[in-house]
């Protein structure tokens, strides 16, 4: 019989604690984009990290800074922090891997979905996540759970605000076979990955339905 992991064991625990035990996470009223600004850097290009002219979002648009695989491998300048979920997300777009940078804007379509995250107090190396879809109809959706750190202006050169994905989760809700009546929900011990400042990481979702198109967008604040 499989044995769960101590992450997984401890993560009911870590999002059940009262607000009084540690700050409340959550994307409970919190005011949710109606668009997305996806940054791409390639690992190889440390300059683009340091441009002046990088794109920043505009009101009601919250941007997230991918760090995508290079040409160089582990010795490119940013590999530290590179991920291989970026090159997925880029297939997703329908973009290339670039070369230096790129920017994909997009906007919520169509009705708003209630898509809840919240997340739990850094144990160990992992922290405790959650995302729920309260009203998922009958069709297949494509969501993205991204672990971002937010990193203020400045953060080794940067000149603008910067909203790093750290970890990834990509929950199995593409298919109906099988799915029970309700709402789809899951709950996930999501690594933090080394040089990362716990304090600092967020919560931000992306849900597309089968068409691509996007219907949420969500966010997680703290709060005492």
């Amino acid at each position: 019989m499989p044995t769960s992991s101590p992450a997984a064991l401890l993560l009911p625990l870590a999002l059940a604690l009262p607000p009084a035990a540690h700050a409340l996470c959550t994307s409970d009223g919190v005011a949710q984009p109606a668009a997305v600004l996806e940054r791409f850097v390639s690992a190889d290009c440390a300059d683009c990290w340091r441009d002046r002219t990088t794109p920043e979002p505009a009101a009601g648009t919250i941007a997230v800074d991918w760090v995508v695989p290079g040409a160089q491998g582990e010795d490119a300048p940013l590999s530290a922090v590179a991920l291989e979920d970026g090159r997925d997300r880029l297939q997703v777009l329908g973009k290339p891997l670039p070369a230096r940078s790129d920017a994909v804007f997009g906007r919520r379509q169509g009705k708003p979905v209630p898509l809840r995250l919240a997340q739990g107090e850094p144990f160990n190396d992992y922290i405790g996540t959650s995302m729920v879809l309260r009203a998922p109809g009958s069709q297949p959706w494509q969501a993205w759970l991204l672990l971002v750190e937010d990193l203020p202006a400045g953060t080794e050169g940067s000149p603008v605000e910067r909203h790093l994905v750290r970890n990834v989760f990509r929950p199995e809700w593409g298919t109906t076979a099988g799915r029970s009546a309700g709402a789809l929900a899951e709950t996930r011990a999501m690594q933090i990955h080394p040089g990362t400042r716990p304090e600092r990481l967020r919560l931000v979702a992306v849900l597309a339905d089968a068409r691509g198109h996007i219907r949420a967008i969500s966010r997680t604040a703290c709060t005492p």
